[in-house]
């Protein structure tokens, strides 16, 4: 019987690939990583993460607009947002979705039903599985990043390191703490500043 993949195993090689498969002409371009959580229709069973990037070139259109260098430089509003691959409990994601789903009935965080974080009763135990949820898929997102550090992955695909910026636009001011936890700290001093 072989052992079932785990779900981080499942990211760390996905999202390699994701990295691998950057135009060749666009990653001396690349300044940044965005690791970018969602959610489908707000619920925290459906996670996903956004594996994507922006580069010098859009950082010169955009400081052409005017604005501040350093907030269009860091702030996620002004970067490529559209056209990257996901990952998570997602359909485009036909391994890691089971993974996902599995992983968390296997730690009894995982509930059933029908979808309704504003009805849902405190007492019913839903609210705090699904923040269970939440806090999980954070730390898998901000595991995977660390790997890909730690494994030299960014450095061999992109011939240098790069700072892995982490947003979860339902929980603002978490993408500091995040992309502490993420990063050597070297990496992420201009950020923070």
């Amino acid at each position: 019987m072989t052992e079932r993949q785990s779900f981080r195993t499942h990211l760390r090689q996905a999202a390699t690939g994701i990295l691998e498969r950057v135009p060749e002409q666009l990653k001396h371009e690349i300044y940044v990583l965005a690791f970018n959580i969602w959610r489908i229709d707000a619920d925290n069973r459906r996670p996903y993460v956004d594996i994507g990037y922006n580069t010098e070139s859009r950082y010169e259109e955009q400081m052409r607009l005017g604005s501040d260098r350093r907030e269009v430089r860091w702030n996620y509003a002004f970067w490529i947002l559209d056209g990257f691959d996901r990952l998570g409990n997602v359909p485009e994601d036909r391994v890691g979705g089971p993974l996902y789903e599995a992983e968390a009935r296997d730690l009894g965080i995982w509930y059933d039903g029908e979808f309704d974080l504003g009805r849902m009763p405190a007492d019913d135990g839903l609210r705090a599985k699904s923040g269970l949820l939440e806090l999980h898929f954070h730390d898998a997102v901000v595991g995977l990043a660390r790997h890909l550090h730690e494994s030299g992955t960014v450095t061999r695909i992109f011939g240098r390191p790069l700072p892995v910026v982490v947003f979860d636009m339902d929980c603002p001011g978490w993408e500091e703490e995040a992309t502490r936890a993420a990063n050597p700290a070297e990496l992420i001093e201009d950020f923070l500043a």
